[in-house]
């Protein structure tokens, strides 16, 4: 494993009651020290549980979690003054302005007085005077969160789903963010979240995790090798049930008046091309394309365990 790991789960296990099946089974998760890390799985998938486990708020039963190179048992105290987080949303008062709110918490933080100015400046939430918190967007209110969690100056970031309930200008207000506190701030971020296609433009690994356990876990780009080993062929050609039959090999599949089956290298292509010539079939169509990583994603959470 790296020395560079900032969060480094080994063969973590959780369950609710002796009772219960296992939430979490055999998860090692591996975050890299400045990268922008996305922990993806659908609702009910163990998320939560697993950064819950991380922060301490639920107790560890099997495994190990260690954060900056330490064990998080056994040095509790010391790792969390470096972390932020968001999991659940955080007890902000509507009637007071986001300044209020700061001040509120600062002390607890032992933050200085112009940390709550220089937070403000970085979530874009200094020029809001004298509006009050109950009157806020939810954009605005998920970014006043996000300036809590980072009063102490944490090296560590961690966002439990942070865009529920945006809207798409939210969305892209958060993932501007997020490059800004990565880039600028050297903050390492996991992030946790159920929608690939918002997060795939804000992180450079990922995580996927299903039913509880890990899927798939690598750099953005790692996935996307993943994707073009994917491919598939959409093919179009004067007898379709006849290709069918020369093509059983690559099991096709039919829909409507095309066939599409898998393929791997330009070379099944050719050869794909080439067999149903051979047969006297005539190809009118044979058109590649790569699944989405939304589609991709849909794989790996629909595949049986």
């Amino acid at each position: 494993m790296s020395n560079t790991a900032v969060i480094r789960t080994s063969g973590l296990h959780y369950h609710y009651s002796s009772k219960e099946a296992s939430i979490l089974v055999d998860i090692n998760l591996q975050v890299e020290r400045g990268s922008v890390y996305g922990f993806l799985g659908p609702n009910g998938s163990g998320k939560t549980t697993t950064l819950s486990l991380l922060l301490g708020l639920l107790k560890k039963q099997k495994g190990s979690i260690e954060i900056f190179g330490q064990e998080l048992q056994a040095n509790r105290i010391d790792i969390l003054k470096r972390i932020g987080s968001l999991v659940e949303s955080p007890s902000l008062y509507n009637h007071l302005t986001a300044r209020e709110n700061l001040q509120v918490y600062r002390s607890i933080y032992g933050a200085p007085k112009k940390r709550v100015e220089e937070v403000l400046q970085l979530v874009g939430l200094a020029n809001t005077g004298t509006k009050k918190y109950g009157n806020f967007s939810l954009g605005m209110k998920q970014r006043l969160a996000i300036a809590l969690a980072l009063l102490p100056r944490p090296e560590l970031l961690i966002l439990d789903e942070p865009t529920n309930g945006l809207d798409p200008n939210g969305i892209v207000e958060l993932r501007e963010l997020i490059y800004r506190l990565n880039k600028e701030e050297n903050i390492t971020m996991l992030i946790s979240s159920h929608l690939l296609s918002e997060v795939e433009k804000m992180v450079s690994h990922v995580g996927i995790i299903f039913q509880g356990r890990m899927l798939f876990q690598g750099s953005l780009k790692e996935l996307h090798h993943v994707q073009k080993q994917q491919s598939l062929i959409t093919i179009h050609t004067s007898d379709n049930g006849a290709a069918m039959k020369v093509l059983q090999d690559y099991e096709p599949e039919r829909n409507l008046d095309e066939l599409s089956v898998s393929c791997n290298s330009l070379q099944d292509i050719a050869l794909i091309n080439r067999l149903l010539v051979e047969n006297g079939i005539d190809v009118y169509l044979l058109q590649p394309w790569k699944k989405s990583l939304e589609q991709l994603f849909m794989d790996f959470t629909t595949t049986d365990l």
